[in-house]
Parts: structure tokens; sequence; C-alpha cells
């Protein structure tokens, strides 16, 4: 292989003083039986604890290699993702977790598969979720049921983050500028042909995971928006079956009305029910659109994605 090939591994961080060592550690081991150059990109994501020095530490023992990004604050995993990204020189570019979840002896066989197959990427997808939760497990099984309903953009159940891309794909992933960042989803709209290799869930080696089940909610929800409209057709169908329901009701009460004149209002309770059914529709339908034009407000407003506040 050509050994003027450089691999990039971009490694976001939030709080993981603990497994910032530890991955390097294990990840050191398998590049170093590679025949190409490495760098890597740790990137701060406005971590509260000692992440940052541990990367400094790892700087100083190997500045050749090492590199680190610091946000002025916490902007979130993706937009680490995409500053790494933006570092990054390599010919090749990897994204990895740094709880080792992400198997660094599936880099030399990434890398063999990049060189020698006609393919753009490859990705890790889980074939089993074992460690968590069953409702977590559940929850994210139908979120990619749902989201593949829904988009026209396929998003590969189990699908890590943890994947190696040509300089020519990444590119193509940094051309999208857009504030709102889903990358599962912008990995899969740009094209390109990704092979997914397979491997059982793998515990973290130190520390807890920062996703609890709230913000994987939020983070499904965001990328449904950012990757389908069906949401919105969704608002306007509740607002045609309301619309058609009250028309009925309406002829039933004028009919009633002509056959029976003496017929007196009834069903105060009902009413009362119906009309608080309709409201909540009505909330719900203009919360929907309200999460789309809350996307345009934060787009159009031009705000950096991140803020770096120091750099090696």
């Amino acid at each position: 292989m050509n050994k003027q090939d450089k691999i990039s591994i971009i490694v976001p961080c939030f709080n993981e003083e603990e497994s910032i060592p530890l991955f390097f550690s294990a990840v050191k081991k398998v590049t170093d039986e590679m025949d190409a150059k490495f760098e890597f990109w740790f990137v701060d994501d406005g971590s509260e604890d000692n992440s940052l020095s541990e990367m400094k530490e790892l700087y100083k023992e190997d500045p050749k290699e090492v590199h680190y990004l610091s946000f002025s604050r916490n902007f979130g995993k993706e937009a680490a993702l995409y500053a790494g990204l933006q570092a990054a020189s390599g010919d090749y570019v990897a994204v990895m977790d740094v709880d080792l979840q992400d198997p660094p002896d599936f880099l030399p066989r990434m890398y063999k598969i990049l060189k020698t197959e006609n393919y753009d990427a490859v990705g890790c997808r889980r074939i089993d979720r074992t460690g968590e939760s069953k409702f977590r497990s559940f929850l994210s099984d139908r979120f990619y049921d749902a989201i593949n309903k829904v988009s026209k953009t396929e998003i590969v159940s189990g699908a890590r983050d943890y994947r190696m891309m040509t300089r020519q794909m990444v590119n193509a992933v940094l051309s999208m500028k857009e504030y709102s960042r889903f990358s599962k989803g912008i990995f899969s709209w740009v094209g390109f042909k990704t092979k997914y290799l397979e491997y059982h869930n793998i515990e973290r080696v130190a520390g807890e995971s920062d996703w609890n089940t709230w913000k994987l909610f939020k983070y499904a929800m965001n990328g449904i928006a950012d990757f389908s409209q069906v949401p919105l057709s969704l608002a306007v169908w509740i607002g045609l079956v309301s619309f058609i329901l009250a028309m009925i009701g309406i002829l039933f009460v004028i009919i009633r009305r002509i056959v029976d004149p003496s017929s007196s209002v009834f069903g105060w309770a009902s009413l009362v029910s119906i009309i608080l059914l309709v409201g909540g529709l009505q909330l719900l339908c203009i919360g929907i659109i309200g999460r789309y034009i809350g996307k345009i407000y934060m787009q159009v407003k031009e705000r950096p994605i991140y803020i770096v506040k120091e750099k090696k």
C-alpha cells in the first residue's frame, strides 16, 4: 500500500477524561501496524472535567500525530464531528467514539476495503444491543423503522458514526453547511458507495454515557425533521380530517333540527371533549410547523456551528 496515504481519525469528546488515554493507547497499537500515516484530531466539546488536559498530555507526547480542538462551550457531538472533519487533512478520514465501543481492530480492514474495493466509505453497524435497557433498544428500533418510512434517505439500522471515508466523500459532507446536523442522515444523503461491517455491542471502556433517553429522543426528532417533510403533510391531513368531521357534525345538527324542531341542545360534556380534542390537534399541527420554522430561523441567522477556543 502507498506509504504516502494519510488517515485522519476524528474523536469527539465530552467529559471523557478517563477514556481518552485508554482510547489512544488501544488505537495506537493498531495504527502502528498499518502501512499509512496517521493524525488524531480530538475535539473537546466544552468538557467540564479534565478531558482537555488529557488531550494536551497526548499532544506533548506525540505532537506530530496528535492534535486537538477545544470549543468555547458545549455545542454538541454533531458540531464536534463537523469541526473534526474540517480540521482533518488526511486522504482518508475515520470517525470514532472515544469510549472504545467502536472496535479499533476494524481500522486495517476498513482501509484495505477502501484501497482495494470499489467503495467510498466503510461503516459499522451493531447487530445487537447487549447491555442496553430493553426500553431504550425498543425506542431505537422504532426510530429506524419510522425514519426509513417517512424519509427518502435510508438510515441503516444499528449504524454507528464509526466509519472511514475517502477524501471525496468527506468534502461532500463538508459542503452541506446546514446548522442543524444529523450525521447519520448526511452520510447517507450525499450518496457514495458504502459497505457496512457488523459487530456485537461493546461496553464502554470507562465513564458513563451523556446520552440519556430524553437526549436520544430529541436527537431522533431532529433527524426526522431534517430528512423528511412527512410531519408537515401529517399536519395537513389532520386539519383536513378535522374539517370533514366538523362538516359532518354541522350537517347532522341541521338535519336533526329540521326533522325534529322540538329537539333540545344536549351533549355538553361531549361538546367540550370535542373542542379540547380539536384544540389539541391544532396545537400539535402548529407545533410541527413551528419546529420547521425554528430550523429555518436558526439557519438564516448564519451563526457558526461551533466556536474554537484553543487549537493545536
